[in-house]
Formats: C-alpha cells, sequence, structure tokens
C-alpha cells in the first residue's frame, strides 16, 4: 500500500480518541479468535461477549485502520448492484428473500447499537438517497422501489421536484430514498464498537497480526509476533486488506482505491441550500457521485482516479469541478483533507460468505457497502461461533473460487473505470 494510503484522514482528526489496546502477549484460550479489528470483527466480538461467549480480536494495527476507518461514513441499507430480484433468481426465492431480509436490516441495526451502547460517532440516521442521473434511470429507481417495499423496507420513489428540493441541485431526474440510512464518523463508529465489545467482555488486541494458523486436535491455534490463542472457532475478519494467512482467500477480492475528501467547513446559508435534511447521497453512476455533511458542516465526498500519478492535486481538481456542477451555489471549492483506502470488489458485486473449514468462518466483499453489512455479517458469523450451521444462515455460503490471474486483474481493474464512464454516459431502461 502506498503511503498515500495513510494520508491524514477527516475521521482521523475529529473521531473519538480509541479504547486503550495493546498487543497480544502469552498464550491463552478463548471460545473464538477473530482476525481483524474492523466493523466484521468487533460486531462479531461484540455480539458473543453480550452471550458470554469469550472473544479475542486479533488486529495487526490499530482499531479502524483498514476500510473500516477510511470510508466515507455512508450507512447504506441495499447491496452496490444486487437488488433482492438478482438476490432470488441466484440463490432461490427462500435465501434470496433471506439474504435481502438480513441488507434490508443492516443500516437500523447499526443505528440501534450506537444508541445501545451510546457509540459517539456524530451518528445522523436522516436516511438515504439514491439519485438517478439519466431519465431513463428512473425505470431503475421504480424497480428498487418495488422490490424492497415488497419486503418491508421504507423506501419511497422521488419525482424530480421533489428530489431537487431534497439535495439543492437540479442536476439529477428523480431517484428513491431508505429513511433506514444515515452517516456516521467512520473511524468513531469503529472504536465505539471497540469500547463496547471489551466492556460487554472481549479481548481486543491491537499490533497484533496473526502469522500462523494451525489446526490442533479440535482446536485452532493463531499465533502472533508475541503471543497465541487457542481456540475451537475462528472468524476471519480480513476484508479488502486480507493477507496470505489462508491461502486463495486474498485472491477472491480485488481492491480498489478510493478517494475520499471534505471541503473547508461551508457557510450556514449555503449549507442549508444542499441537503438541508442531512441525509447520505449516492447516485447511479458507476464512477459514483457520492456526498454528505459531517457535523462541522464540511461536505464529505470523494471519486476516483484512472491514473494514480499526482493523485491528490488531479482528484481534488476532479472533485472541485464536479461538486461545482452539482452546486454553484457553493462557488470555490477548497479541501481541508484528502486520504484513501480500498473497497473490496468480486466479481459477481455480491458479498461472498465463507466456511473455509470445520471452525473457520469468513466473508470478504462489501462492494461499497460495508459499514451496515459488515456490521451485520458480524452478528450473523457470532451466531455461527454459537452452533448455528452455516447453511442455516440467511446469506448463503459459497465455495472459495479465488479470481483466475488474480495478479493481473487486480492491475487491470482501474482500467474499469473507462468502462464505468462509457455506461454512465448512455441511457438505461428498466426491462419491460
Amino acid at each position: 500500500m502506498s503511503e498515500a494510503a495513510h494520508a491524514p484522514s477527516l475521521w482521523a482528526a475529529t473521531a473519538v480518541p480509541p479504547p486503550e489496546t495493546g498487543p497480544l502477549k502469552g498464550e491463552r484460550d478463548a471460545d473464538c479468535v477473530v482476525i481483524g479489528g474492523g466493523y466484521t470483527g468487533l460486531s462479531t466480538a461484540l455480539h458473543l461477549a453480550e452471550v458470554g461467549s469469550q472473544a479475542v480480536v486479533l488486529e495487526a494495527t490499530e482499531i479502524g485502520w483498514g476500510a473500516s476507518g477510511r470510508n466515507n461514513g455512508q450507512v447504506i441499507p441495499t447491496l452496490s448492484r444486487a437488488d433482492p430480484g438478482d438476490l432470488v433468481k441466484r440463490f432461490g426465492k427462500a435465501k434470496g428473500e433471506a439474504f435481502a431480509g438480513v441488507v434490508r436490516d443492516s443500516a437500523s441495526l447499526v443505528f440501534d447499537l450506537i444508541r445501545k451502547h451510546g457509540i459517539d460517532c456524530e451518528a445522523v440516521q436522516n436516511g438515504w438517497i439514491q439519485p438517478v442521473h439519466t431519465p431513463g434511470r428512473l425505470g431503475l429507481a421504480k424497480r428498487r422501489v418495488e422490490q424492497w417495499a415488497a419486503l418491508g423496507a421504507p423506501v419511497e420513489l422521488l419525482d424530480k421536484p421533489r428530489l431537487d428540493r431534497m439535495l439543492g441541485s437540479d442536476y439529477w431526474h428523480g431517484g428513491w430514498t431508505n429513511r433506514t440510512g444515515g452517516h456516521i464518523n467512520p473511524l468513531g463508529y469503529a472504536r465505539g464498537l471497540a469500547r463496547a465489545a471489551i466492556t460487554a467482555g472481549a479481548a481486543v488486541h491491537t499490533r497484533s497480526p496473526a502469522t500462523r494458523l494451525e489446526r490442533r486436535g479440535d482446536a485452532w491455534r493463531v499465533e502472533t509476533p508475541h503471543g497465541a490463542v487457542t481456540a475451537p472457532k475462528i472468524v476471519i475478519a480480513t476484508g479488502t486488506y486480507s493477507d496470505d494467512l489462508w491461502p486463495g482467500l486474498k485472491q477472491t477480492v480485488v481492491p480498489i482505491r478510493s478517494y475520499q475528501m471534505a471541503t473547508t467547513p461551508i457557510s450556514d446559508n449555503v449549507r442549508k441550500s444542499i441537503v438541508p435534511g442531512n441525509q447520505a447521497v449516492s447516485d447511479t453512476h458507476g464512477d459514483l457521485y457520492f456526498f454528505r455533511w459531517d457535523a462541522q458542516g464540511r461536505l464529505v465526498s470523494g471519486g476516483a482516479l484512472l491514473v494514480q500519478i499526482a493523485d491528490d492535486a488531479r482528484v481534488k481538481r476532479r472533485i472541485a469541478v464536479r461538486l461545482q456542477r452539482l452546486f454553484p451555489q457553493l462557488g470555490e471549492v477548497k479541501f481541508d483533507y484528502v486520504w484513501n483506502g480500498y473497497v473490496g470488489a468480486t466479481q459477481d458485486k455480491i458479498p461472498h460468505l465463507h466456511e473455509l473449514a470445520p471452525g473457520v468462518i469468513g466473508w470478504l466483499g462489501c462492494n461499497g457497502r460495508g459499514v451496515a453489512f459488515a456490521t451485520i455479517m458480524g452478528r450473523l458469523l457470532a451466531e455461527a461461533v454459537q452452533g448455528r450451521p452455516v447453511a442455516d444462515l440467511p446469506v448463503p455460503a459459497t465455495p472459495l473460487e479465488p479470481i483466475a490471474g488474480h495478479g493481473v486483474v487486480r492491475h487491470l481493474a482501474r482500467g474499469m473505470l473507462l468502462l464505468y464512464r462509457w455506461n454512465d454516459a448512455k441511457e438505461w431502461r428498466a426491462p419491460a
């Protein structure tokens, strides 16, 4: 990972401090070892601790260091591409609808946990809006509203006049909204989950990378540089930042660099004219347009680059022009923070749950929906650790299938941005 990935983020500057943690030292036993201190790992540990199961979290660096602390902080109760009908077509009616039900409930769980545990993370649950960027894509919005409404989600179709008022821009052509969505300080949320897990009885060790995993009778032993944990169950929750600890795992997902940025604080009179309802917004572009406010009045947005040369300056120029086009009332756009991280993309744009071996389970592939989905996956993984058969989970388990030519695909993935931009420029109509 480049040094640019470690650029100071808005979230690091504004999040509450993390709980006190340190490296694992010596040998210990547990009911479950959770590898990875992001949303999935911390949610798993919290849900296990709340039912009296001893979980030990091993984080290679610091809490929320990876995608969990570097994303835009939008809490979105959908998948990025697959709709309920797509899941039913792929997995059958019962399992597909159950899978969609998990997605439907994912944002609500995030905010429920924040309220329950008093997590200080600038949480705003005022909904999520997906505007459509061409008239024909209104058919896509209608289809999504119909499918999610059939599952009981609080969704609503938005015509252009109403959307224009909600966003403070006449750029889009309508869209839809889900009232359970919202936005948070993502690093503050990760730190809050860690604090809640520790308070409930879990052990969280930072600067403790898992270096070796081996089967010992009916248990697994996980080694770190200064210690080891033995447990009958292992949850691998390393996401896009997976290494070679489990052979083939990191080859099932392609890391895509995403740039995030925050403007200087915007004056109140201008701020009141842009998304005055303070919702999270991300639209139908493949080269995604997304934005939300933070608690200090900064517009937090971002984008992608095809060529990562002089990337900081270039992405500033690109997104400044975009924001000025969407919201002329902003005037000159200046940024206080620019940082980046990785989104984990699967080939089918669907999250993959894997039962890797007896007692070992994990998932990959947030595809840009990690805040909500990773949190609820932690609850499901905790249920599996407690004895619920993986086959009975509402999210179907799939075989581990490394992407052929993964190294080449990873380097060529940026070129997909050209295809996304080409598709963005085309009209789209929902099938009859």
